[in-house]
């Protein structure tokens, strides 16, 4: 059964009155089985915010949609759960920063679930060009409430904001003082987690596995930038 069939039992399953009260039927309807409470939750979740974050940019484009459709890879006849969901989380009177702990909620032991959803979010935001204003302070704010660790949230932002850009070492999470051994190894180690195989073993829908391929090749493209540089 994919991710979004699972999706619609769960919202038939239960009264619909505000998203809010979806967020938190996630936790207690999937208790005794963790997987699918993953896999609901990191899609509830990018629902959420990505709606949240579209009500602070005040404009949501074509270019927007296209992005968002990239990463939820939905079944013309699962569109209207999305959609249904979609729509209420914008027009939930309640603010994003609620909507941001009671996600944060859901993943209590899956920190990097989290760095996902920024990510996803990222992606979405950068899709018509540029990065509004509204856009960076509701991701620092998510970021924040989140408690991503600073380092990292800098690596998630380069990642989108400056793609051919930035400083390799911090794509790779690396130390540029470190020898070119431990260097290769660290490189070894992050294809290996990021590998979309890992993604999907994190408990998230395989439908999400363009973040992961995303990821993977700008480990890639830094790496290469730190070969080229050190004459590797």
């Amino acid at each position: 059964m994919s991710i979004w069939s699972q999706l619609g039992e769960f919202l038939s399953g239960i009264a619909v009155e505000a998203f809010s009260t979806v967020i938190e039927a996630v936790r207690t309807v999937f208790e005794g089985d963790p997987e699918t409470r993953r896999q609901v939750g990191f899609s509830v979740a990018m629902i959420a915010l990505s709606a949240k974050m579209a009500k602070a940019d005040g404009i949501v484009t074509k270019d927007e949609i296209k992005a968002f459709q990239e990463i939820f890879d939905i079944p013309e006849e699962e569109f209207n759960h999305v959609s249904k969901l979609y729509n209420l989380a914008r027009q939930d009177v309640t603010g994003y920063h609620v909507y941001a702990k009671r996600v944060k909620k859901l993943f209590p032991e899956d920190p990097v679930i989290l760095e996902d959803v920024m990510n996803g979010l990222f992606h979405i935001a950068k899709a018509d060009g540029l990065f509004h204003e509204n856009e960076m302070l509701f991701m620092d704010d998510v970021a924040d409430i989140f408690e991503i660790k600073e380092r990292h949230y800098e690596r998630i932002r380069l990642r989108h904001m400056e793609p051919k850009g930035g400083n390799p070492y911090v794509f790779l999470d690396a130390d540029e003082t470190w020898g070119n051994d431990q260097l290769k190894l660290h490189y070894r180690k992050l294809i290996n987690e990021n590998h979309p195989d890992k993604f999907i073993a994190r408990g998230l829908p395989p439908e999400f596995v363009s973040i992961a391929n995303e990821r993977l090749a700008q480990i890639n493209k830094a790496w290469a930038s730190v070969k080229l540089e050190r004459g590797l």
